[in-house]
C-alpha cells in the first residue's frame, strides 16, 4: 500500500473546526485528548495537514441507542463518521456529542499506531445501548475531586456517559448537605463541597458524562447515626448472629426520620444538574418488608417531587415497580454463591479468609433468597432494567492469581471483595443478550466497583482495568468482543494509559506493548 493510501501518526496534530457550534467541543478534545498525541499545536487552520477536523453534518441513520438515555432530553445522536485520508482525519456527525465520539474513536486509532501509520478508510459508528455507566464508590474510599476529574476523563475514552457516585455508606457521606455539617464529618474529614460538586458536573458535562448521584438509604446507616443517633430505626432481626456487624436500618414511620430523609434527598436533587437520583435500596439487613416497602416509596417521591427520577438497586423493586422505574439488577448469582455447608465453605478461601463462621453466611444467604426473583418482579412490573450483574461487572471482583504478574502480586491479592477470582477474560466474555431480557426492558450497562479493598486512585484502576475496555465495548457494540481480536486491543491501549498516568492490572493473558 503506498503512502498515498496512508495517513502517518507520527506527526503534529491539530484539532480544528470551521463550527462555531463546535468551539467548545473542540477546546474541550484538546483538553482530553493532548496526552494522546505526539504533538498537539494550538489554533489550527480547519483544513492544515495533520488536523482532526471536527464537521457537523449529516452521517448514515442507525437505529436509536437502546434503553434510557442519562441526560433526559430524548435519545442522544452520538452517530458519526471518520474519514481517514493522507492529510488528517475528518469527524462528522450531526450533534457535538457525536463529533465529540468519533473524535475520541480516532484519536485512539492514532494512540494504537504509535510511530506508524493508519490506512485511509471511511468508517461509520454509534452505540448500541443509551446507558454505558461507571459506578466508583468514594463513601468507602475518597476520591479527592482532580482524581474524580481523571475517572470522567477515562470514561469518555471510553465512550460511557454516566458516572454513578455512591456517596454515602456506614464509612462515611461524602457530599455536604447544607444545615447537616455532621454528616460530613467522617473520621477522616473528606467530602465534595456543594462547589466541587456543581465543578464535577460541569466538567463531566462538557465531556458528555452524566454524574449520577446515590444516597443509599433505609440501610448503610453508620455514618447517618454516627451524625444523628436520636433518628428511628428498626430493631436487630433474631436470625442474624450475634457477632455479626449490623447498622440499623431507617425506620420511615418515624416522624423524624422522615423529615430527615425528606430534607436530604431534596437538596440533593436541588444540587444535581442531571434527571436522574439513585436512592440506594440495597443490603437493609434487618427490615421487615412493610417498613422497606415504606421507605422506598417515601424516596421515590421526594425525588419526583424534587424534579428528578429515582432509581434504586434490584431490592427496591420489592417495593412495587411500574412503567418508567428502572432497577439496577446486580445479584445474577443464586443465592448470591454462598457457601452451604463447612465444606463449601472450605473450598473458598475468599470467604474462609475472612474468618466468618458458616452461620454468617447462611443467615446472608438467607437475607438474599428474594433476590432471585427480582429480575421476573422488575420486567412483570413493566421496569427497566440497568445490568450490572456481580458475576462479571462487579470490577471489586479479584483477579485469578493465575494471571496475576509477579510484580503486581501483592496489590492483587489485598484487592478486591471476597467473590471467586476471576480473569480478564471472563469480564470481556459478558454478553447483555445472556439473559433473554426484551431489548425494551434493558435501560443500559453499568460496571460497578466499589471500594472496601481500595487505598486510592491507583487500587481503584488496578481493579478497572483492563476489565473496564471490555465492558465499555459490549456497552457501545451491544456485543461481547472476541477474545484474540480484544486481547490484541488492549495490548495497545495500554499506551493509553501510560499516557494519562493510569495504574491497570497487566494481565498475564496479553501480551503488552
Amino acid at each position: 500500500m503506498t503512502s498515498e493510501t496512508r495517513c502517518a501518526t507520527s506527526r503534529t496534530w491539530r484539532i480544528g473546526t470551521a463550527e462555531p457550534a463546535l468551539e467548545e467541543t473542540a477546546e474541550t478534545l484538546r483538553e482530553l485528548l493532548s496526552p494522546h498525541l505526539a504533538a498537539l499545536a494550538a489554533g489550527a487552520q480547519d483544513r492544515s495537514p495533520g488536523t482532526l477536523r471536527l464537521v457537523l453534518g449529516q452521517v448514515g441513520r442507525r437505529p436509536d441507542a437502546l434503553g434510557v438515555p442519562p441526560r433526559g432530553d430524548g435519545h442522544a445522536d452520538e452517530c458519526h463518521e471518520l474519514v481517514i485520508t493522507p492529510d488528517g482525519i475528518v469527524c462528522r456527525a450531526r450533534t457535538p456529542q457525536g463529533v465529540f465520539r468519533g473524535a475520541v474513536a480516532a484519536v485512539r486509532l492514532l494512540s494504537a499506531a504509535p510511530g506508524g501509520d493508519l490506512a485511509c478508510r471511511r468508517t461509520e459508528d454509534g452505540p448500541r445501548y443509551a446507558w454505558r455507566g461507571l459506578m466508583v464508590d468514594p463513601a468507602r474510599c475518597f476520591l479527592p475531586l482532580d482524581e474524580l476529574l481523571r475517572l470522567v476523563d477515562l470514561a469518555a475514552l471510553y465512550h460511557l456517559n454516566v458516572l454513578h457516585l455512591h456517596l454515602t455508606d456506614n464509612e462515611g457521606w461524602r457530599l455536604e448537605i447544607a444545615g447537616r455539617p455532621g454528616l460530613t464529618a467522617a473520621e477522616d474529614g473528606s467530602f465534595y463541597s456543594a462547589a466541587q460538586y456543581r465543578e464535577l458536573q460541569a466538567y463531566a458535562a462538557a465531556r458528555f458524562v452524566t454524574i449520577v448521584p446515590e444516597i443509599d438509604l433505609p440501610g448503610h446507616t453508620a455514618a447517618v447515626l454516627r451524625a444523628h443517633p436520636e433518628l428511628g430505626t428498626v430493631p436487630r432481626p433474631a436470625w442474624l448472629p450475634a457477632d455479626a456487624p449490623f447498622s440499623p436500618p431507617l425506620d420511615p414511620c418515624d416522624p423524624g426520620t422522615r423529615a430527615f430523609l425528606a430534607e436530604v434527598l431534596t437538596e440533593v436533587a436541588r444540587l444535581t444538574d442531571g434527571p436522574y437520583l439513585h436512592i440506594g435500596g440495597d443490603e437493609a439487613f434487618g427490615i421487615d418488608e412493610a417498613s422497606f416497602a415504606e421507605a422506598i416509596r417515601f424516596a421515590r417521591e421526594t425525588v419526583r417531587v424534587a424534579g428528578k427520577r429515582p432509581l434504586g438497586w434490584q431490592e427496591s423493586a420489592r417495593a412495587g415497580i411500574g412503567p418508567g422505574d428502572i432497577a439496577q439488577w446486580w445479584v445474577d448469582v443464586p443465592m448470591m454463591d454462598l457457601p452451604a455447608d463447612e465444606a463449601e465453605l472450605a473450598a473458598r478461601p475468599e470467604l474462609a479468609g475472612t474468618g466468618r463462621p458458616l452461620a454468617f453466611f447462611t443467615a446472608v444467604a438467607r437475607f438474599f433468597a428474594p433476590a432471585d426473583g427480582d429480575l421476573a418482579r422488575i420486567v412483570d412490573g413493566g421496569g427497566r432494567v440497568l445490568l450490572s450483574p456481580q458475576s462479571h461487572l462487579y470490577l471489586d471482583r479479584p483477579y485469578d492469581a493465575s494471571i496475576v504478574p509477579p510484580g503486581q502480586a501483592e496489590a492483587a491479592a489485598r484487592l478486591g471483595f471476597s467473590y471467586r477470582p476471576r480473569d480478564v477474560r471472563h469480564a470481556a466474555a459478558w454478553d447483555p443478550a445472556a439473559y433473554g431480557l426484551a431489548p425494551d426492558r434493558i435501560a443500559g450497562i453499568e460496571a460497578t466497583l466499589f471500594g472496601e479493598s481500595l487505598r486510592g486512585l491507583d487500587d481503584l484502576t488496578t481493579l478497572l482495568l483492563p476489565r473496564l475496555a471490555g465492558i465499555a465495548e459490549t456497552a457501545w457494540t451491544g456485543s461481547p468482543p472476541a477474545w484474540e481480536a480484544h486481547r490484541e486491543s488492549l495490548a495497545g491501549q495500554s499506551r493509553l494509559w501510560r499516557e494519562r498516568g493510569i495504574t491497570a492490572l497487566l494481565s498475564t493473558e496479553i501480551d503488552w506493548r
